[in-house]
């Protein structure tokens, strides 16, 4: 959900113009330039590129299950430097999220 008075970075394409009715919105024109102010799309630009890559093994994704898998996503990239395995370990178990024991 976009929040009124949000506001967005995007590059020029045609389909980000109605973002203007939600707030502001900034345009960075890779033509000219590719950082504003210290603002720049890189990051997401990096983030779905990473997403689509990975997107593309499952053959498809149900629309209901779609918020799971970003946040899967989200996890993976932001973790993506890190064993998550072992991450994942210490997350649900040294912490105390998960009891060690299989129930």
């Amino acid at each position: 959900m976009i929040k009124k008075g949000s506001v967005f970075y995007t590059d020029g394409w045609k389909s980000y113009a109605s973002l203007e009715q939600y707030g502001k919105h900034n345009v960075i024109d890779h033509g000219k330039e590719f950082v504003v102010n210290h603002n720049h799309i890189n990051g997401i630009e990096g983030f779905w590129s990473f997403a689509k890559e990975r997107f593309h093994k499952y053959h498809g994704i149900r629309m209901n299950n779609y918020p799971s898998y970003i946040k899967e996503m989200e996890f993976r990239f932001n973790n993506r430097n890190e064993n998550v395995y072992n991450l994942l370990i210490d997350i649900c178990i040294v912490r105390g999220q998960f009891s060690a024991e299989l129930h």
